[in-house]
This record gives C-alpha cells, structure tokens and sequence, in this order.
C-alpha cells in the first residue's frame, strides 16, 4: 500500500474531520516549543551572563533548563506528534477520524498538565529526576491524555479499508503504547510517596530517558518521515523488509542505552548498554538504506519545502545515533562524559531530528485540513532558519563538550562556545515563531468565520408558514 490520495472528495472529508482536534493539538505545540526555546535562551545566557538574572531565582539555569526540556519534549513534540498520528492514520485508513472530540478534551487536559508542571519547575517543587520533574498531578493529566488520544487514533485504525498495515503503521503504532508503559513504570518507581531506593532510582531514570528521547522519538520521527518521503517524490517506500528490519532491531537494542560508562552500578550495566549502542549500527544503517533507495531518482525540487524538512530531519537522526554510538566508545566516554556533547546529542535528536520532521509534517498537513494556504510564506524561510540553528547549537555544544573533556580544571574552556549554541538557539526560535504565527493567524481566523456563521444562523429568518386560528 502506498499512502496516495485516492479520492479527492474523500479525502477532503477525511481532512475536515481532523481540522479540530489537529488546530488544538498543533496551538499547544507550538506555543510550547516557543516558550520552551525562549526558557532554553535564558538557561543558556546564565553560563556566560550569570549575572543577568541573578535576581529572580526562578530564571535559574536548573530552573529554566528542565522547563524548557520538558516544554521541548511534553509541550511540542507531543502533541505535535500525537497531531501527526491521527491525520496519518486516518488518511491510510481511508476513513473519518474516529471519536474526534475525544482528542480535543485531551488536548486541553495535556495544556493544562503542561503549564502546570512547568509552573511547579520554576516554583522550585521539580522531583529532582531529568525528564520526570512533573508533579504527580501533571504526570496523571499527561498520562490520561495521552491514552485519550490513543484511543481515537487506534479506532481510526479499526476502521481502516486496507486490512495491510503500511511501514509508518508499525513505528506509530508502537509509539502510541511505547509512551504510557515507559511513564507509567517510571512515575511508579521513582515519583511515588514510596519511590525505590538508592543507586535503582538513577538506573531507571536513565532508563526512561533513553527509551524517551532516543527510542520514542525515532518512533515517532521515522514512522512519520516513511510516510511523507514517498508520498511527496510520488516513489513507494523501497526495501519494506529494511524498514522492518530497522523496526525491531531499533527496539530491541535502543532499550538498552543509556547507562554511563561510569555510573556507579554494577559493571554488566554499562557494559551491557555500550554493547547495545555499538549495535545501534544496524538499525542506523537499515534506515539509512531505506532512505537513499526511496530518494533516489526523484525529481522533486524542493528548496526549503516539506520534502527538505523530512530529508535534513532524517539525516539528523543518523547523526544523533552515531553520536550516541561514539559516547558508548570506552576511549571516547572518558573524554566526553558529564560533558555539553551529551547536552549536543539531545538537542540534535529533539530540535534536528523530530523538531524538523514535526514542523515539516504540521506545515504539510495544516492548510489542507483548513482547506486554505497558509497566511503567510514563509515555510522556506522557517526551514532554513531552524536548520542552520541546530547546526549552530548542536556543532557549538560538541565543540565546548570536547573542550571541556580535554580542560577539566578550565571552567572557561567551553563559554565561547556557549555563546555560539545562544545564538543557535534564537534561530530555531525565529523559525518557531514563523509557525506559531502562521498557527495562531489561521486558527484566529477559523474563529472569526465561525462566529461570524454562528450568528447568520441565529439571525436567519424561519421559513414563512400561515398561522391558522
């Protein structure tokens, strides 16, 4: 199956079913990744300009730095995901979405989760864990959310034409249960009034910081980028058998990371996620090969289009597991290790790899569900923008993570650098709000022309009818 439009009118319905539940979710992506780049400015301003917030403790760097991970990865990859998901999987089912109001409650409940936990972060009440510094309220309102969301997408599954499941299938599919069962597992074990003890704390939460920002993002990222690549160069997805290949064994040895080589835990741990990460080049290179053979050949000319943001967002990701594969090198984690080329590997995996393939993917799909060109044209500009800015930000954080590895008693070794991914960061911000403008403007004036109809029905006259006595 090749995911091509086969009916105009049909799809056109398709569409207009998606229009609110996708309107909700992509407002609170992109609202979130704005607020969540401006918070990564301010953590990144404090390394060279400490004194510039020194009177407000709440725009501290462990502050700021963990609201804007957690509106990067909660606020904007999510819901932008979760958005990507049900359009896909209701046009490769060739149906309706199903229970769409479903995901317009939880949209909602995911905002209100959203600001409550960053609210907690900046008031100084974070768990104190990476990627769980939510509060058990937040972490219920995500979790029910999210499973709310689920539950539209995989009954828009249910009734879907083709019996066969395409490639893209399989990655969502197992996104949409990857992220309940590892939040779940690790809330019950750590954020809890009876949380386990000692060094398991750190090994689950390194756990579960893998499996979120590597394992479900890639998920996510390929499962989307398998979808949009064929359908905009008109080729079908090449090497299915590759791409399943790259399936499993993504899986099975991406859960298994993440460990530091000197982490104080039993040997067979790290050793065990280093070995694991030397065979991240298998699933790697099973993309790889579906990606080039997909590619090649097509005529497509694309200058800052839909097709640049999944091409680059791909490429980004093979570069983020290779990074991942060189820190798990024994020669190299002494150098690298606790250092900014980690800090580096992560924003390239959530602003390179899914930051591009979700904007690409939300620029795509948002003027056809509202049935209108976006208001303003700056998609091209938007891409270039929030391109050469993780290049900038990502490239700096390597160079100042090498630097500070080689310089350890040289606390200034890596602050020119800094400055460098600051500005980095402003560029993806640019880019961020190009979107968010284009977002807010149209579903503004959504609004308007449904106020607007609202109010010509009330006011419309009943058809003439005689009254008789």
């Amino acid at each position: 199956m090749n995911p091509a439009d086969t009916n105009q009118d049909c799809t056109a319905k398709i569409d207009a079913s998606c229009r609110v539940p996708l309107l909700a979710l992509f407002g609170v992506a992109s609202l979130s990744l704005v607020l969540g780049l401006v918070f990564a400015i301010i953590a990144s301003v404090t390394f060279h300009q400490p004194e510039a917030f020194a009177s407000c403790p709440c725009l501290t760097y462990g502050h700021t730095q963990a609201a804007a991970n957690d509106l990067l990865i909660y606020g904007f990859a999510m819901p932008a995901a979760l958005g990507v998901m049900l359009w896909i999987f209701a046009r490769l089912s060739q149906a309706e979405l199903a229970l769409p109001i479903v995901p317009v409650a939880a949209a909602n409940l995911w905002f209100i989760g959203v600001l409550v936990g960053v609210a907690t972060i900046l008031g100084g009440g974070s768990s104190g864990y990476t990627w769980l510094e939510f509060p058990r309220v937040s972490a219920m309102l995500l979790g029910v959310s999210f499973v709310l969301v689920a539950v539209s997408a995989t009954a828009t599954l249910g009734l879907r034409k083709e019996r066969e499941l395409y490639p893209s299938h399989w990655f969502l599919l197992a996104a949409l249960l990857w992220f309940p069962w590892i939040y779940s597992t690790a809330n019950l074990f750590i954020v809890t009034t009876h949380p386990v003890r000692g060094v398991t704390q750190a090994v689950i939460d390194w756990w579960y910081a893998d499996n979120l920002v590597f394992v479900w993002l890639a998920l996510v990222g390929i499962g989307t980028a398998f979808y949009f690549i064929p359908k905009i160069t008109g080729q079908p997805l090449k090497s299915r058998f590759y791409a399943l290949f790259a399936f499993w064994t993504l899986i099975f040895f991406g859960t298994w990371i993440g460990i530091p080589a000197g982490a104080p835990v039993p040997a067979w741990l790290p050793t065990t996620s280093a070995f694991a990460s030397y065979m991240l080049i298998i699933p790697i290179a099973a993309v790889a090969i579906v990606f080039v053979k997909t590619l090649r050949g097509n005529t497509v000319v694309s200058r800052g289009a839909a097709l640049c943001y999944f091409r680059s967002g791909t490429v980004a990701f093979l570069v983020s597991a290779l990074m991942l594969v060189i820190q798990a090198c024994p020669k190299h984690s002494s150098v690298l290790e606790f250092t900014w080329f980690g800090q580096a590997q992560v924003q390239l995996q959530i602003l390179g790899f899914a930051g591009l393939i979700l904007c690409g993917a939300i620029n795509y799909i948002f003027p056809l569900v509202m049935g209108k060109e976006l208001p303003f044209k700056t998609v091209s500009l938007q891409f270039f923008s929030t391109m050469f800015g993780v290049l900038l930000l990502v490239i700096s954080l390597a160079i100042a993570g090498v630097k500070q590895g080689n310089a350890v008693y040289e606390p200034t070794a890596a602050k020119f650098w800094l400055m460098i991914s600051t500005t980095g960061t402003l560029l993806v911000l640019i880019g961020a709000l190009m979107m968010f403008a284009n977002i807010f403007v149209m579903t503004f004036k959504w609004k308007i022309a449904l106020a607007k109809a609202a109010l010509a029905a009330v006011k419309a006259p009943l058809e003439n009818s005689e009254v008789k006595a």
